[in-house]
């Protein structure tokens, strides 16, 4: 399950989005996410599928590994599905004993099913197409209009980079940690939920000590590198758009302008 936890972490590859401006991927991110609610019908998740499979494939991430990513939320996807197969009202489909299950029940469950993958893995392609310094430049630089209402918008942007750059460090901690205590005869494996969460409390301490630590490393590398925040500094490479990129928010355009058609007319 560790493993199977892709947030954060960076797959490098030759692709177009590779080399598209963290900007960029940074709006089409947020305007992909904001899009998935701006619809509940067929055609809108029809047109929402074709985007993102586009963009999967021309990421050149194996689908594989993107999709290693929905495991670690599949608990979380099966109680969204029953919570709303069994409480949404609507016409009836099936009844037994107090548990009705309604046609609009099935259809939300799906698209809520549904919403929920291509969030994950719509946020995973920004992540797994962008190294940490280039998405602490773009958000840096994409914020920079919040430095006008004195909002430290390079201690954000820092912050949220080595957040994401220590998940993969942390979760390969962890599984250090649980192979130590196996070979000590710990179980993780056997019982029900419950007991499985009972058999992980004796990795929160070591996990929490070594994640300190970790932090009080970096801490003690950023000053003795006198690191002092964003003020008065530059950039080895500053961020430029290129051609592709304005191809790109053109490409943005019209899938916005897409989903919002399908969502007026269906």
């Amino acid at each position: 399950m560790i493993r199977d936890i892709t947030l954060g972490q960076y797959y490098p590859a030759e692709s177009v989005l590779h080399r598209l401006d963290p900007r960029v991927k940074l709006s089409g991110t947020l305007l992909y996410v904001i899009s998935l609610f701006l619809f509940q019908s067929f055609a809108g998740y029809a047109v929402a599928t074709v985007f993102l499979v586009t963009v999967i494939v021309l990421s050149h991430v194996p689908v594989s590994f993107m999709l290693r990513g929905l495991k670690a939320i599949f608990i979380l996807l099966i109680f969204t599905a029953v919570l709303n197969i069994f409480l949404t009202p609507g016409r009836e489909l099936v009844s037994f004993w107090k548990i009705t299950i309604t046609i609009e029940g099935l259809r939300v469950a799906a698209f809520m099913v549904l919403r929920l993958v291509y969030l994950i893995v719509g946020s995973s392609v920004m992540t797994l197409t962008t190294t940490p310094s280039n998405l602490t430049d773009g958000l840096e630089k994409g914020l920079g209009w919040l430095k006008f209402f004195r909002i430290p918008v390079h201690e954000i942007a820092m912050m949220m980079s080595i957040a994401l750059t220590f998940i993969p460090v942390l979760l390969e901690e962890t599984d250090k940690i649980i192979k130590a205590q196996q070979a000590r005869g710990a179980d993780f494996e056997s019982g029900n939920i419950i007991r499985r969460a009972k058999a992980l409390v004796p990795i929160l301490v070591p996990l929490f000590v070594s994640a300190f630590r970790r932090a009080n490393d970096l801490a003690i590398a950023m000053e003795s590198r006198c690191y002092r925040g964003g003020e008065g500094r530059t950039k080895m490479r500053p961020l430029r758009y290129t051609g592709r990129d304005y191809a790109a928010y053109s490409v943005l355009i019209v899938y916005l302008a897409a989903i919002i058609a399908v969502g007026i007319l269906f």
